[in-house]
């Protein structure tokens, strides 16, 4: 299994990916569009809004692909 911090590290901005970070009590996952990274954290786009991650409590990264399309309402 290659490094999750270097993946984030070298992944192109823009790239879909699920982030887990070890929070009290177990474990958090982030899914979005990597927007910004520096040598500490992360910041993924999501649709809740901007996440930061720091890259000290990283477990596992990894790319995932485009959202499904959105179904058509119900008529």
């Amino acid at each position: 299994m290659s490094d999750p911090v270097e993946f984030i590290r070298t992944a192109p901005f823009g790239t879909r990916m699920t982030v887990r970070t070890r929070i009290d009590g177990g474990f958090t996952d982030a899914v979005g569009y990597l927007r910004e990274r520096d040598n500490d954290e992360c910041i993924l786009e999501t649709r809740r809004g901007l996440v930061t991650v720091s890259l000290d409590q990283v477990h596992l990264a990894k790319a995932v692909p485009p959202p499904p399309p959105r179904r058509a309402p119900r008529t």
